[in-house]
């Protein structure tokens, strides 16, 4: 084409200066423009002097020569861009050879390109959905080859180089080029992580160890965290290639054993992947105390670093200290909201008889003091709007007057927003329904009292009993079980546990509003002036003469064998007021029946019952 374009501007119709850039871009077939993105040449048009060029959105867009050689950059035929072009699914089939395909893209970008402009490349046209796994497949099999420098940093580029460094020397040069402490501990991780492709181990970690020590010994009082780190890091790579240790060397005791060191502020700056190293190097540090003083941190570190403490005390037994804290704290409403959101979070059968509605009163209370403090409680609040079964299950045992307690302290609480606040009631509005009014503003007209017998109270109190201390107990253990195994959608143990709490609560819930609303009778001094809860009414049938009696006691009494009915019963309500003499109407056994009073006597009960204090 360069022979079309000499003799297009010897005609006048292009300039001279034009003519090897339309020769590049003619050759390439693609290009980029700095507004419209990739393109790619269709056809060149020498008689009107014009391209027709596909791009994105404009397929089949003429431009003027002149213009194209001014603002069009020609794209290689090997480069990412045009291999899509030309035959996306070649390159496609490359998506399963990680390293060939990543050259290909940084070749496109002059041999260095960052992870952004890559995912940019090949993202979603290449790879789809599944980029994350991808590109950390390929991140590790790059850290192997020799050609590749992978950076630590996602910002600085990868970069290919034609001449092949080792994976240990390129780790070994970049310890030696780490300035300070900090550095070289990182790329220690990244040895430990290439432990297994390393050509000589033993030598590699023999430098490194070496030059760690002092830097350790420089470290150990100014910095004693940046210290203990390159102590355990320099452990750990010593047990992972077999390297004693040392005499000389300090060691973690050491450090945690200086005056002045506080175990929380110090765990809290090094990486928590170090914490549970760091909590174990601390216990073999300090064999008689070590429990007594993660207890004491346990309520002025992060929610990370205080389930990596109760992870290291369950483990070493020490449960029962564990919950003797977490219940004073909860208890006292001086849990801080970093503990309180770990023990949220966890929930696990461990603590099923901590976890209640106080923890939630404990949880305002912090979150309102943190508000006072100027500090952020963002992540507790966060957290208590994303899990919707926090509420519930925190008060799915409670009495019914403590959830009502709750449910004013919510209202008045200055943590949530209106709407946040109004979804918080509505959980639990609909967990324990007897509180609409208080959330309403509605006030609900008393219920009237209910007479029962002692024994018959007696009996409720024993149902309820055995409710809140065996059967609501058991179920809550059920649900912490089948939490523990996974995925709640697919969980059929926990949604069947979950079903019969559901249950339990509305039948404790109804044991309670009753027991409230009982009032318990001897009926031992009933008059027999008229009919009432605690007489015996002897009585004709009009229809067949034949006489029958009726024992009328309390609302929970009936024996209907016997003749017993409860007051409330439509027999009772009949008979109630009405005298010797007094004939009375009532449905009995499908059919209306005609009875005469004729006598009344009082019920007596042969034990009466004193109730006890």
């Amino acid at each position: 084409m360069k022979d079309e374009f000499e003799k297009l501007a010897a005609a006048g119709k292009i300039e001279g200066k034009h003519v090897p850039a339309l020769t590049q871009l003619a050759a390439a077939g693609c290009c980029t423009h700095r507004s419209w993105g990739f393109g790619r040449i269709k056809s060149v048009d020498t008689v009107f002097a014009r391209f027709t060029i596909d791009f994105p959105g404009k397929p089949g867009h003429p431009m003027d020569l002149a213009f194209a050689a001014e603002s069009l950059k020609p794209v290689a035929k090997d480069h990412i861009l045009a291999r899509k072009a030309t035959d996306l699914a070649g390159v496609k089939n490359l998506v399963a050879h990680h390293l060939e395909l990543v050259k290909i893209v940084l070749h496109s970008f002059g041999g260095k390109a960052t992870a952004d402009q890559i995912q940019q490349a090949l993202v979603p046209d290449v790879i789809g959905a599944d980029w994350k796994k991808w590109w950390e497949t390929t991140k590790r099999e790059m850290k192997k080859d020799g050609h590749f420098i992978v950076p630590s940093k996602k910002t600085e580029p990868v970069v290919y180089q034609a001449q092949e460094t080792s994976l240990q020397d390129r780790l070994l040069a970049d310890f030696r080029a780490a300035k300070g402490l900090k550095a070289r501990v990182a790329v220690v991780a990244e040895m430990l992580r290439a432990v297994p492709d390393l050509k000589d181990k033993m030598a590699c970690a023999n430098e490194v160890i070496a030059a760690l020590n002092p830097d350790i010994v420089s470290h150990q009082r100014t910095q004693p965290a940046v210290a203990l780190e390159a102590i355990l890091a320099r452990d750990e790579l010593g047990e992972a290639v077999g390297v004693a240790t040392t005499a000389g060397e300090v060691s973690a005791a050491q450090v945690w054993l200086q005056e002045g060191i506080k175990l929380g502020p110090l765990l809290e700056t090094i990486p928590a992947a170090k914490h549970h190293r760091a909590l174990e190097s601390f216990k073999a540090a300090s064999p008689d105390q070590w429990h007594e003083v993660l207890r004491s941190a346990l309520n002025h570190v992060s929610a990370k670093l205080a389930k990596e403490i109760a992870s290291i005390l369950v483990s070493n037994g020490k449960l029962d200290l564990l919950k003797e804290s977490l219940a004073k704290l909860i208890n006292q409403h001086t849990a801080s909201s970093e503990l309180l959101l770990w023990f949220g979070r966890e929930r696990t059968e461990d603590f099923v008889d901590i976890l209640g509605p106080e923890v939630f009163r404990a949880m305002l209370t912090s979150m309102e003091r943190d508000q006072f403090n100027e500090k952020r409680s963002n992540r507790l609040r966060d957290f208590i709007l994303e899990d919707q079964a926090l509420i519930v299950e925190l008060t799915a045992t409670a009495d019914i007057e403590v959830v009502k307690d709750l449910t004013r302290a919510l209202k008045l609480s200055p943590v949530f927003d209106d709407m946040d606040k109004r979804s918080l009631l509505a959980r639990l509005v609909k967990a324990h329904p007897a509180v609409q009014s208080l959330v309403s503003g509605e006030q609900t007209k008393q219920e009237a009292g209910l007479l029962v017998s002692w024994e018959s109270l007696e009996r409720r109190r024993l149902e309820y009993q055995e409710l809140v201390e065996k059967k609501i107990p058991a179920n809550s253990k059920e649900i912490a079980i089948a939490r523990s195994y996974g995925d709640l959608r697919e969980n059929h143990e926990y949604k069947a546990a979950k079903e019969m709490q559901k249950i339990l609560m509305r039948q404790k819930e109804d044991l309670e509003a009753a027991l409230n609303r009982a009032r318990g009778q001897d009926f031992a001094n009933a008059s027999i002036e008229a009919v009432g809860p605690g007489t015996i009414v002897l009585a004709t049938d009009l229809a067949t003469n034949q006489a029958e009696t009726f024992t009328i006691l309390g609302a929970w009494d009936s024996d209907p064998d016997k003749g017993v009915i409860s007051y409330l019963t439509p027999v009772a309500m009949a008979l109630l007021n009405r005298k010797v003499g007094d004939e009375v109407e009532f449905e009995l056994h499908g059919s209306k029946r005609r009875h005469r009073i004729e006598k009344i006597e009082a019920w007596k009960n042969e034990a009466p019952h004193t109730p006890a204090a």
